[in-house]
């Protein structure tokens, strides 16, 4: 059997791919992970207890829109590393955006601050502990979106474990805004951020071993 004929008898086969099924399945997934996530949250952590009046202020809606952005960006990158034609990933610089206008902010705030509570701005009470259960709780989001990979052909496994875990980084941030009480923007510009880079750099170093297939 020659190539052209193997390629013809694969070919008969196939069935045609519905439209918008690459976001579909990775909407699932990041559902489902978002759920075990929230979970975790409610019965680990506990929500915040002013939660009700937080969602009131801006502060908590600063974060959120932060956090939210970062998710939009990464899942629009994250289809496009899922399919196994991937070209130029389009709209990575995207991820600039948020960043800058709450870096914006951090330092308003700063300059409305006397420089002797700066530090106090910056730590927050759980700057120890914030990057690392935004990590934690970014895991199973990265399951679920390991989950979509399954029926789905990523040939640049690096780069689609890396969009997954910001993606799953980013995800958690915005789960994780229902637990944390800290209000400042420099504060989650450095320690949400730095939750959300390890999660990308863990999906970075598991791509290649978990969407091989």
């Amino acid at each position: 059997m020659n190539t052209d004929d193997l390629i013809l008898r694969l070919a008969r086969d196939t069935r045609p791919v519905r439209r918008g099924s690459v976001w579909r399945r990775i909407a699932i997934g990041v559902a489902i992970g978002g759920m075990v996530a929230a979970l975790l949250t409610a019965i680990g952590m506990g929500m915040r207890p002013d939660l009700g009046v937080a969602m009131q202020g801006p502060a908590f809606w600063i974060k959120w829109g932060y956090t939210l952005s970062l998710s939009a960006v990464a899942l629009a990158v994250t289809a496009q590393l899922a399919r196994p034609d991937t070209g130029r990933v389009r709209g990575l610089w995207l991820i600039a955006v948020p960043v800058m206008l709450l870096a914006c902010l951090g330092f308003l705030e700063l300059a409305r601050t006397p420089p002797s509570a700066w530090l106090t701005m910056w730590l927050g009470q759980s700057w120890k502990t914030c990057p690392w259960r935004v990590l934690s709780l970014s895991a199973p989001i990265f399951a679920g979106l390991l989950w979509s990979f399954r029926k789905l052909a990523p040939s640049r496994l690096r780069a689609a474990g890396a969009a997954a875990g910001l993606s799953a980084g980013a995800f958690a941030a915005t789960v994780y805004c229902l637990h944390c009480p800290e209000v400042s923007a420099i504060f989650v510009l450095t320690w949400y951020s730095l939750g959300i880079l390890l999660a990308t750099l863990l999906g970075a170093l598991l791509g290649p071993r978990l969407l091989r297939w």
